[in-house]
């Protein structure tokens, strides 16, 4: 092969299928637009409490009994998981001005799931100790493919300083949000019309969300026999769980009920301060305590939402691999957790699309 695969995207999906080409002997590069490689897997530290640990601001966790390939990964890469806590009581607030109600949920009513000790940024890393440094281009944001002939791609990217750059590719997978791959990438020849409008119509996994974490000292809640989990009619978190780390200090964090529209034209600052006043409302007066928040409103985040993605679902999207015929079958693979028809919107599904991804650039290199 002259020319190697280029992989858009160093998100799990685009590590995850750069390892498994390095394995094939296979070369490759890994361009990223971000600064940072992980894509929507973001472990962050407090700036200010970096000793309190790392919180997982995008995908949190995964479920051993049904998502093998995440499993097996984990297991052969020898990372530390610990189970998530659901020990205890669950809230629910359903009325203003009333109480959140207090509930014993059944035994095994909640699927197990496991974290990473670390966040999930332990995987990333993981991934990509496997690879030589100089495969990867950060800050580098494609803008246009050209497939010259059969075995000649031409990926032309802007860098951070405005200059451009071209790369020569033999395939490309494309390992980002389909939305982002139709408004900001130019296609040479042009996508057909079918699969424009594919890419367009499948939301981008997590692009309408913001995730808020509280840290403390220590999990206090569990003290006073609650969960950390909680459910709200009254927002602005819908949905509220322990992400405390293995040990040491405590956190809680929700997903908004909360539109990305509203929380614009809120602004962070009272988006937060809402958040702390139902924490409050939910935990008592130990939730004021928090030593710090972290906050990530992914429909901001240009490298993973589009317009499109400020709607909020109303279901669950339907994903799976969009079909590629005509020229450029067997030149461009789509791979991330939207190209996954069974696990989409999981890590599992990343995995899974990845290997998927590579097993089809290998049939076509051997063919």
């Amino acid at each position: 092969m002259k020319n190697p695969v280029i992989i858009i995207g160093a998100g799990l999906s685009g590590l995850r299928a750069a390892t498994l080409l390095k394995e094939q002997g296979l070369e490759c590069r890994i361009l990223e637009a971000r600064n940072r490689i992980g894509g929507r897997a973001l472990s962050s530290l407090s700036p200010d409490y970096p000793e309190l640990g790392k919180f997982d601001l995008g995908p949190t966790w995964f479920w051993p009994r049904y998502e093998r390939t995440i499993t097996r990964l984990v297991q052969e890469l020898h990372l530390e998981t610990f189970e998530q806590h659901t020990e205890g009581a669950m809230l629910f607030e359903r009325y203003k001005n009333q109480a959140p109600e207090r509930h014993i949920l059944p035994v095994h009513s909640m699927e197990r799931s496991l974290r990473f000790a670390g966040g999930v940024q332990s995987l990333i890393d993981a991934l990509a100790s496997k690879l030589p440094p100089e495969i990867f281009e950060l800050e580098t944001r494609v803008t246009a493919i050209e497939l010259n002939d059969p075995d000649f791609i031409t990926v032309q990217a802007e860098l951070a300083d405005g200059h451009t750059k071209q790369f020569t590719a033999s395939a490309v997978i494309l390992a980002l949000p389909p939305r982002l791959i139709a408004r900001h990438i130019h296609f040479v020849p042009e996508l057909p019309p079918e699969l424009k409008a594919t890419l367009i119509n499948k939301p981008t996994w997590m692009a309408g969300q913001a995730k808020a974490i509280a840290v403390y000292d220590y999990p206090f809640w569990r003290e006073d026999g609650l969960s950390g989990f909680a459910s709200s009619w009254l927002g602005p978190l819908q949905e509220i769980h322990d992400t405390s780390p293995n040990t040491g200090s405590g956190a809680l964090f929700g997903f908004f009920g909360m539109s990305a529209k509203d929380r614009h034209m809120l602004g962070e600052k009272l988006v937060l301060e809402q958040v702390m006043e139902q924490l409050v409302r939910l935990f008592g007066p130990s939730a004021k305590n928090a030593r710090t928040v972290l906050y990530k409103d992914w429909s901001e985040d240009s490298e993973t939402a589009v317009s499109e993605d400020s709607i909020p679902l109303q279901d669950f999207p339907v994903y799976g691999e969009p079909p590629v015929v005509g020229i450029w079958e067997n030149k461009m693979v789509f791979a991330g957790t939207e190209a996954s028809p069974e696990h989409g919107g999981h890590l599992e599904g990343a995995l899974q699309s990845a290997e998927l991804a590579v097993l089809k650039i290998i049939a076509q290199k051997t063919s």
